[in-house]
């Protein structure tokens, strides 16, 4: 008969869960514990609880204040992520409403749960010793009507199943991108605030210099060249648009000249005959140069002595007659 039994409950032990394969292990922190979900669970609130448990699941599986539990081998991990990575909590730091969670909701529970009432939580004080009762003093003790809401259920978390999981670098932006939800209890949000931390600080998929040589080269050929210690460097001209302006702001101012003759756009304002009897005229220089409206004129001067020498031809013609 003993022998019968035997073979049974071995024979028991070796039939998989219809819903979900889950393989029991102890990994480390923030690493897989072996729990092997393909899919997203069935998650059902428990009454009276802000917590919610997977009953299709043999393992201790639960849902609070936006992060994942599990209870496993008298460890509990926590993650953001229905199948890991895991990230185990100490029991002094676990939240109150997770060990509050009464026995009957615990599908795979260990051995020294036998005997406890199912309708109320764990002895945790007889579990984890006296230390642990002084540092979580009342942690059985609350008032159930003002028991929080549950927070809402990650169910974009479904679409992301088998070879769709993410990996661990893209949790928390999918989360982000999806999921608005802030963790209100203390303790949660320091285990989330850690997790966030952990995933971003993981390295990029692919490093810079991991590139491959014909990114390095097309790189290479779009960056302008770098100039080189003591040549020159090279002006850059200015936009289209604005070059006239440009030019005439940083134009040096002309040089004061000693004489100063009529300007290029005066020059250009004037009739064309007038230039063309000006450039006829030979140069004068500085000493027979007079301004206008001082001194004789050349002209009269010249009528003067024609008149003189007629006079003095007309008398050399008298004498001669006479």
């Amino acid at each position: 008969m003993r022998y019968g039994l035997v073979v049974l409950s071995m024979l028991f032990c070796w039939v998989p869960s219809a819903v979900a394969q889950v393989s029991i292990g102890i990994g480390l922190p923030g690493a897989s514990i072996g729990i092997n979900l393909s899919l997203f669970p069935e998650l059902v609130p428990v009454p009276g609880y802000p917590v919610y448990y997977a009953p299709r699941l043999d393992s201790n599986f639960f849902f609070y204040d936006g992060m994942y539990w599990v209870y496993q081998r008298d460890n509990w991990y926590a993650s953001t992520w229905y199948n890991g990575p895991w990230q185990v909590v100490a029991p002094e730091v676990v939240p109150l409403f997770i060990l509050r969670i009464p026995v009957r909701y615990y599908r795979n529970p260990p051995p020294y749960f036998r005997g406890w009432r199912s309708d109320t939580p764990p002895r945790w004080s007889e579990h984890w010793g006296r230390e642990w009762e002084q540092r979580r003093r009342g942690w059985d003790k609350w008032n159930r009507k003002s028991a929080p809401a549950p927070a809402p259920l990650p169910v974009y978390q479904r679409q992301y199943s088998g070879d769709r999981y993410p990996r661990v670098e893209q949790q928390q932006a999918l989360r982000n991108q999806n999921y608005h939800y802030q963790p209100r209890d203390a303790v949660v949000r320091q285990h989330y605030q850690e997790q966030g931390a952990q995933r971003a600080s993981t390295p990029p998929q692919q490093a810079p210099q991991d590139r491959s040589p014909r990114q390095q080269d097309m790189q290479r050929s779009n960056s302008p060249p770098p100039l080189q210690q003591g040549s020159p460097s090279i002006p850059r001209s200015p936009p289209p648009q604005r070059a006239g302006e440009d030019v005439q702001r940083a134009a040096p101012p002309p040089a004061p000249r000693e004489q100063r003759g009529p300007s290029v756009e005066d020059q250009r304002q004037q009739p064309p005959q007038r230039g063309a009897d000006r450039d006829q005229q030979p140069p004068r220089s500085r000493q027979e140069t007079i301004p206008q409206g001082k001194g004789p004129s050349q002209e009269p001067r010249r009528e003067q002595a024609q008149e003189k020498g007629r006079e003095k031809g007309e008398e050399r013609g008298q004498e001669r007659n006479r």
